[in-house]
């Protein structure tokens, strides 16, 4: 713990330090062809019906979760073993301490990458000169934002981060994760056109996954067989230079 506290001093000295809510060491699916750790900033303002991680909602450290200075004596150990550090959440950018992390990160040699649903414009525009890569949650239609994650006009700030995103020159993908009772097929189509119009080349639809998520509107059940249709997939797909559709 003591050369934790000495790493911490001298990164910087933080009198509210980051809000860690899980740590994974090891990942090669968080940040595309990168050995990555993940780190999960507790907070998000919205929430989303399909969400996997309702505790790290509140703002708080999780109780028996390193502590960022820990994270860096760690990092520390790793330079040449791993490649990057994923920031994950919650909503990530609703750590004000996000944009020195990514400094401290890319300081010691490791890739940044952050996976977001554009929650604060204004953060993101202070992190992105350090990231290297980002995976931006498209929830909806912008207009629509408020049937996903509960919290009316949610889609402005959203659409001005991808904006900011598409025009920083950082690498990127777009995702929506999709159910029946949110984004039928007329809505998907809608929502694909618009992102194909800003700009956007990379995008994957992900499938609802029912395991963890307590949402009475979605349900337990896995997605009917049939959805979304394969012509609107094949549709989907000539919009975008890269495209998937995830099933986990």
């Amino acid at each position: 713990m003591a050369e934790a506290a000495t790493v911490a001093h001298h990164s910087r000295d933080l009198p509210n330090p980051p809000k860690i809510g899980g740590f994974v060491p090891f990942s090669s699916c968080d940040y595309p062809g990168e050995l990555a750790c993940v780190v999960f900033l507790a907070g998000c303002p919205w929430r989303c019906h399909y969400c996997h991680n309702p505790h790290l909602q509140a703002r708080k450290q999780v109780p028996g979760v390193p502590v960022w200075a820990e994270i860096l004596v760690w990092l520390e150990q790793r330079r040449g073993l791993l490649d990057a550090v994923v920031f994950c959440g919650g909503e990530p950018l609703a750590e004000k301490h996000l944009p020195a992390m990514l400094r401290d990160v890319q300081a010691m040699g490791f890739k940044a990458a952050l996976h977001t649903g554009g929650a604060y414009p204004a953060r993101l525009a202070h992190c992105l000169p350090y990231l290297d890569w980002v995976g931006f949650d498209v929830k909806t239609g912008f207009a629509d934002y408020l049937q996903v994650t509960l919290v009316p006009r949610s889609g402005d700030p959203a659409r001005t981060s991808l904006q900011q995103l598409i025009e920083s020159g950082v690498a990127y993908e777009c995702r929506t994760t999709i159910h029946p009772q949110l984004h039928d097929d007329a809505a998907l189509l809608a929502l694909t056109d618009t992102l194909a119009g800003l700009g956007v080349r990379d995008y994957a639809l992900q499938r609802y996954r029912p395991q963890g998520v307590e949402s009475a509107l979605l349900g337990s059940n896995p997605l009917p067989a049939g959805y979304p249709a394969a012509e609107t997939v094949a549709e989907i797909a000539g919009k975008f230079a890269r495209f998937c559709v995830r099933n986990d």
